[in-house]
């Protein structure tokens, strides 16, 4: 791939960026600043929109290039939460979900901007909680993690305290299925040019 194939991320968050960086893809970042608002779907329905929202977003900004973007959103008793609107949204969405197992669903979409063919899937994979004090979840809160993740935790961080079990792709629950975004990838032929097998885990 030349720099100006690279494929291009219309997401902002360093998390992606770092699971993206694992398949050695070569990429850049666009954010897409696209709206996320969202309607009545399913959570699957709902992360692949939105995913598409951001791929077309950056569309004007890279003509002609291959556009991958990924929404990720937490689903407990047919109620989905994404990123909280405040730290006591984020402490309601944590004491929903501790003490039991809830999805974590992300959608990835990738885009051919120069000839609009579009490709998309969502992956599940199921969390669960230990029953966390209030007091811990209040401290967790007042750190800040938590107003940047759907859910309003991460994994990844300091929130790991929290969960007793995953049953599914870890990086689903951080925020891009690395199986998926190669499979898509492989789709527009980039997988097979870009990432040495061996690379593969």
């Amino acid at each position: 791939m030349t720099a100006d194939q690279r494929i291009v991320l219309a997401s902002g968050s360093p998390r992606r960026r770092e699971l993206l960086a694992r398949l050695g893809v070569p990429f850049e970042v666009v954010v897409s600043g696209a709206d996320e608002s969202t309607a009545t779907a399913t959570a699957p329905e709902l992360t692949v929109e939105l995913a598409e929202r951001k791929a077309r977003a950056v569309v004007a900004l890279r003509p002609g290039r291959l556009i991958l973007g990924s929404d990720t959103v937490v689903e407990v008793d047919g109620r989905i939460l994404g990123k909280p609107a405040s730290p006591a949204d984020a402490l309601d969405m944590l004491r929903s979900l501790r003490g039991r197992t809830h999805r974590v669903v992300t959608g990835v979409v990738v885009l051919d901007a120069a000839t609009g063919t579009i490709r998309g899937r969502a992956a599940t994979t199921a969390v669960t909680m230990r029953d966390v004090p209030d007091a811990e979840l209040a401290a967790y809160v007042a750190a800040g993690e938590a107003m940047d993740a759907a859910g309003a935790y991460a994994i990844q961080g300091g929130a790991a305290a929290f969960v007793t079990a995953v049953d599914g792709d870890l990086d689903t629950v951080i925020g891009l299925p690395t199986a998926v975004v190669r499979e898509l990838l492989a789709a527009f032929g980039v997988a097979e040019r870009c990432v040495p097998s061996e690379r593969y885990p």
